[in-house]
């Protein structure tokens, strides 16, 4: 076998080159080797067949076989990473490349997501609307979604199916939470159209009653203004929010619970019946309202209430104004009004000669800011009155607001500067007002009312007069 082995490798040498006469050899040696004829058919057999490839002696030779099984290989082994180059195998065993552009991505990269074709503008997938946790592409309106009935799940009942946003009604307990704070910070802005808008939203259910005597209950224990921002409310949320029902529901409570309000507020029963008697005033409760408690009332309480409401709704008919009984807070007030009470209540304490009286009257009008034009006003009524009492009783009462702080340094200060700003005016229509207010400032600064900065500015009258020739010429000082 080594033999033939040998002679078959120069023997395909030469049949390369003459390839007519090593078809004319082939038949000579496959005559001349009869006795060993199974021998060769077999090994021929075997060595036609390379790498799975049935070879012809006519038509190729075994080196071209073998050359054509390496290339097979070689495709194998890259078709993975150049599948997209088109390489094809000629029939001669040669490569042959296509005609597609070679990858722009390097070989060294592994799990490159880019094409390896060279294509696309670096976008990113789906338009953006792809990946993880993406919903879709941002300003991409979904249409509703079409029922499926053929779905196993699908109902009919689900077609007719009204989907709103369900708030569930408040208890006892969180509707005093709730409301408090609202009522609370109604009394600080007095915008009635706010607190029905927050109660609206609310689900109020069976706790739609309980709003008028929460606020009432509040107002007891608050400031006038306060009970007549409450008396607004009422009567604004009368009709929008609350029936008449609900009001009147909500004060035959408030009359129930009378014995525990007075624990906390001692005039409770006045104050509930003025409130009764301005929603009778204000259309909120029906006029039979007090006569039907007629001859069923055990509570000394609820009597003295109804009572209060009784008489103040006789007084409206001869011409008593219920809608202002409270009054109006400070800073609601026009400024005209604010001068004519601060008037009044000077008049009344140099009447009166009450100083406790004066300062309640003047902590209830709750104007702080303006405290400077009862200075102001104070002292002008000094400088228009003709003897010592008003000088004397004026003095007293600024000193007692002075101590008590009612009024404060910048309000005090504020007022004793105006009146000098307009002391020139004044004394037209005084002619000794100067006189006056220098003593007046004395008496201040010598009793701690201002201090020496406020006193030094006082303004005097410069003018000074020369008398007749028989003085010998001496200045004398302008008096009266």
């Amino acid at each position: 076998p080594l033999f033939i082995n040998s002679l078959r490798h120069k023997l395909s040498a030469i049949f390369a080159c003459n390839p007519t006469e090593a078809d004319d050899l082939s038949d000579s040696f496959a005559s001349g080797d009869e006795d060993n004829g199974k021998s060769a058919i077999s090994n021929k057999n075997i060595n036609n067949e390379i790498n799975g490839n049935w070879l012809s002696s006519s038509s190729t030779s075994i080196h071209e076989a073998r050359l054509k099984a390496k290339a097979k290989r070689r495709l194998r082994k890259n078709s993975s990473r150049d599948s997209g180059r088109g390489d094809s195998l000629s029939d001669n065993g040669e490569i042959i490349r296509g005609t597609s552009a070679a990858p722009t991505s390097p070989k060294s990269k592994l799990l490159d997501r880019k094409s390896r074709l060279g294509k696309g503008r670096g976008l990113p997938k789906k338009g953006g609307a792809g990946g993880k946790g993406v919903w879709g592409r941002s300003g991409e309106v979904y249409e509703p979604e079409e029922v499926d009935e053929k779905d196993p799940n699908y109902d009919e009942a689900q077609e007719n199916c009204v989907y709103e946003t369900v708030v569930p009604p408040l208890d006892e307990r969180v509707f005093e939470k709730t409301v408090t704070p609202i009522v609370q910070e109604y009394f600080e802005h007095g915008d009635t159209n706010e607190v029905a808008e927050l109660l609206a939203e609310l689900n109020l259910g069976p706790m739609r009653s309980e709003v008028p005597s929460l606020a009432v209950s509040l107002a007891l224990e608050a400031k006038a203004s306060h009970r007549e921002l409450t008396s607004r409310l009422l009567a604004d949320l009368c009709g929008s929010v609350l029936s008449r029902s609900d009001m009147e529901n909500s004060f035959d409570k408030l009359l129930r619970e009378l014995p525990d309000l007075v624990l906390d507020t001692p005039g409770a029963p006045q104050l509930v019946g003025q409130f009764i008697a301005r929603a009778v005033s204000d259309q909120i409760l029906s006029e039979g309202y007090i006569e039907g408690y007629k001859g069923r009332v055990d509570c000394e309480y609820t009597r003295a209430a109804l009572d209060r409401a009784a008489v103040l709704l006789k007084m409206s008919m001869g011409g008593l104004r219920i809608d202002n009984q409270w009054g109006t807070g400070g800073g609601q007030r026009p400024v005209i009004q604010l001068i004519k009470e601060m008037n009044l209540l000077l008049k009344e304490y140099i009447l009166s000669g009450d100083s406790k009286e004066a300062e309640r009257c003047l902590r209830d009008l709750e104007v702080p800011h303006f405290h400077h034009e009862f200075v102001y006003e104070a002292i002008v009524m000094v400088l228009e009155s003709k003897g010592e009492k008003t000088f004397k009783m004026v003095l007293q009462l600024l000193k007692s607001l002075s101590t008590s702080s009612i009024i404060t340094v910048d309000q005090m200060r504020r007022g004793y500067e105006r009146v000098y700003m307009d002391i020139a005016e004044i004394n037209i229509d005084v002619p000794r007002a100067y006189f006056i207010l220098e003593q007046f400032v004395d008496e201040s600064f010598s009793m701690g009312i201002i201090d020496v900065k406020l006193r030094d500015l006082c303004p005097c009258r410069g003018r000074k007069r020369f008398v007749s020739e028989g003085d010998g010429g001496v200045v004398k000082l302008e008096s009266y």
